[in-house]
């Protein structure tokens, strides 16, 4: 083989085996060199290649939530002036129709105190000018006046006016009882009226017609005590298990209030037994005046024996209610039961002694006391 003496040839030649043995010493130096040197190599390369992108995403993030938040924060300054401009308005709003409101209110109270004073007026110049017009002197007037024109007349409240008296007055008329023409004095029948009253209470009367009431002394004084004419006492029980009873007097009037409102009674007729009179003197009720808590008039000098209980005051001791006591009795339908904290086993209530079944006396739940005409002589 004919050699090659050109220099450049040479040279070259020279220099590739120069690079050829390098490459093959680098490449026996990698493949000499540990796996784990490779790995630590590659991740380096890996680390120097992305830190710069990185930086990059990283800024761009950053300033897109910073553009975010100033937006953010502009839209809540404007949610905030519209919201505050809205309520200023609505308040304004409301001020405005309040102010309106208040004129309408003041309008209009101003009417009805004018409509007011014009009625109360009206109805001072009707009084005065024309009487109210009493339906009749009692109920058993009432009655008898109202019997050839009414074919049923009605029980309910009605106007009477007494002879011998200045003023009218209202009272309850029972017209479907025994016949009708019943003056309600007396009743009692859910215990919400209290009947722990003063002497005035008692004259004067309290409660609701329609309900339990008591008409009141003076008024009765004055129906009873009419010319020539005579009442009937009726006084009807009902007891708490709906059993039924009456006790009846055919004269019954009352002493004017000089005399305290004295009873007087005629004879007994009934079921439930004459608990006025009682069993023997003592215990008669009949002719005894009124007593009422602030006037003491039951013959209780200095006291009274009950049981085994003395009693001073038998007003108090029926716990402040009025009735015509003789030594306190047995009968008080006008008895009070006694407040929760005092004798708690002794609850006094309607009292009826006479009235009883096996020997012990009916626990009363209501009662009326009622009034009428009875034929005269005369």
């Amino acid at each position: 083989m004919q050699q090659d003496n050109d220099p450049k040839h040479s040279s070259k030649s020279t220099a590739e085996r120069g690079n050829l043995n390098q490459s093959e010493l680098v490449n026996q130096g990698f493949s000499d060199a540990p796996v784990k040197d490779q790995r630590s190599f590659g991740e380096v390369k890996g680390q120097n290649s992305c830190s710069i992108p990185c930086d990059i995403t990283v800024k761009l993030l950053r300033d897109e939530k910073h553009s975010i938040c100033g937006n953010l924060q502009q839209s809540l300054l404007a949610f905030g002036r519209s919201t505050r401009k809205l309520m200023r308005d609505v308040m304004e709003e409301q001020q405005r129709a309040l102010d309106i409101l208040s004129s309408q209110v003041t309008e209009l109270m101003t009417k009805v105190q004018t409509l007011s004073s014009e009625v109360q007026r009206s109805n001072t110049e009707m009084y005065s000018m024309k009487p109210v017009q009493s339906h009749g002197r009692d109920c058993s007037d009432i009655k008898d006046n109202l019997m050839s024109v009414v074919p049923k007349i009605p029980s309910g409240i009605y106007i009477v006016h007494p002879e011998n008296t200045d003023s009218s007055f209202e009272v309850f008329c029972e017209m479907d009882y025994m016949g009708g023409g019943w003056t309600v004095m007396q009743r009692r029948t859910d215990g919400l009226t209290d009947f722990k009253r003063s002497w005035a209470d008692y004259v004067d009367g309290f409660g609701h017609l329609a309900g339990e009431h008591w008409l009141g002394l003076k008024k009765v004084f004055h129906i009873v005590n009419q010319k020539d004419t005579r009442f009937q006492l009726h006084i009807a029980l009902v007891s708490h298990d709906d059993v039924t009873s009456y006790a009846s007097y055919d004269d019954f009037r009352l002493d004017s209030d000089t005399q305290f409102f004295s009873i007087h009674l005629g004879r007994y007729a009934g079921s439930a037994g004459d608990a006025f009179r009682g069993y023997d003197q003592e215990q008669n009720q009949d002719t005894a005046p009124f007593s009422a808590s602030d006037v003491d008039n039951d013959g209780c000098n200095p006291f009274c024996s009950i049981g085994n209980c003395t009693v001073e005051s038998c007003s108090i001791h029926y716990n402040h209610t009025g009735w015509w006591f003789n030594q306190c009795g047995l009968a008080n339908l006008n008895g009070s039961p006694e407040d929760a904290e005092r004798n708690q086993g002794q609850r006094m209530h309607i009292l009826w002694d006479t009235w009883r079944h096996s020997g012990v006396p009916y626990t009363i739940k209501s009662v009326t006391m009622k009034i009428r005409r009875i034929a005269t002589n005369n």
